[in-house]
């Protein structure tokens, strides 16, 4: 008797842990799949053109995420120092990433042209727009804040390593190493984002007064706007042709984005002794899918542009389910 009141008590707390664990990974993602899903909707039904959804993410990358990043940081209270064991995790991944996907490309990819973008499609994430909005419904303004100075950071190193990846294929005769180290600077220092924090990081570090509530008000109104916006341009951009339309590599890489390298991310975040919301963004930021500017990218360096747009299409939605699987597990483990 007392064996199976035990036994009872097991069973209806681990199911609270597992019911508990799945709510919250749906609450942090299904938000996300609605707003793409309502997105994708107005395309097909004629709603919104093109030209608009080019327009909107103009807008949300240079106005709105700039004012999002700037006035998270400005307004938090996180000890930014007290970050680096995470902002480190997370640099670690992404060169494991880039390194074990430059390996593997070279000696079963043949095509110079498809190596870079195979490449890029794994280790490069959509940390700006689906990371970042999953890491605020998780962990609101706090992961928030957090999310935007990792994102800040691995930014800069994504940008590197996807010039140097990409520059085998360029076909410019004025292709030097000086050329791509100042095509890098020029990335880095031209990102809206990055100059978003270094400019709140700079604020916060000056005894300057607090920000003007009208200037933070529109702050505000713009931020507001960043992410559902954002999210309905990713959304609106998908294209299903190209999803369905999937090569042997373009599933490679895809693999390698959805599967591999969340699972490198626990791997990872577990060796830095991360957990909670350092191990939630971590997870989630290298759990998106591959970024947009990817694609834009490769088309500008004379990549194969059709196996980036195969492999964009397909990781930005199903990426989603293996977020969501993920963060149940890592939820019901105490981890995140």
């Amino acid at each position: 008797m007392i064996q199976s009141d035990i036994f009872d008590s097991f069973y209806m707390n681990f199911k609270k842990i597992i019911n508990s664990a799945v709510i919250f990974a749906i609450t942090i993602v299904l938000p996300n799949l609605f707003l793409m899903g309502l997105g994708f909707f107005m395309k097909k039904r004629g709603q919104v053109s093109q030209a608009f959804i080019d327009q909107a993410s103009y807008f949300v990358f240079n106005y709105c995420l700039p004012a999002l990043l700037f006035f998270s940081v400005v307004d938090s209270e996180v000890d930014y120092a007290k970050q680096i064991t995470l902002i480190t995790a997370g640099i670690v991944t992404t060169f494991i990433l880039f390194l074990g996907s430059e390996i593997y490309a070279k000696r079963f990819i043949a095509n110079s042209a498809d190596q870079g973008v195979f490449v890029q499609g794994i280790f490069r994430s959509n940390m700006a727009i689906i990371g970042l909005a999953t890491v605020a419904n998780a962990y609101g303004d706090i992961g928030l804040s957090i999310g935007a100075v990792y994102m800040g950071i691995v930014t800069i190193l994504f940008n590197i390593l996807a010039v140097i990846t990409l520059s085998r294929v360029s076909k410019s005769l004025d292709d030097t190493r000086l050329s791509r180290s100042l095509m890098v600077i020029k990335k880095v220092f031209t990102n809206p984002l990055i100059l978003a924090l270094l400019a709140a990081f700079t604020y916060k570090a000056l005894p300057l007064p607090p920000v003007p509530s009208v200037i933070h008000h529109t702050g505000d109104l713009l931020a507001a706007v960043a992410l559902p916006l954002a999210l309905l341009c990713a959304g609106a951009s998908i294209n299903l042709k190209a999803m369905l339309s999937l090569s042997g590599l373009s599933m490679q890489a895809s693999i390698g984005r959805i599967v591999i390298a969340p699972l490198l991310a626990i791997a990872i975040g577990l060796a830095f002794g991360l957990t909670g919301v350092h191990m939630g963004v971590l997870f989630l930021m290298v759990a998106s899918p591959t970024a947009a500017a990817s694609y834009v990218m490769v088309k500008a360096m004379g990549g194969n542009d059709i196996l980036a747009a195969n492999i964009l299409a397909f990781t930005t939605v199903v990426s989603l389910f293996g977020m969501a699987l993920g963060a149940a597990v890592l939820r019901a483990l105490g981890l995140m």
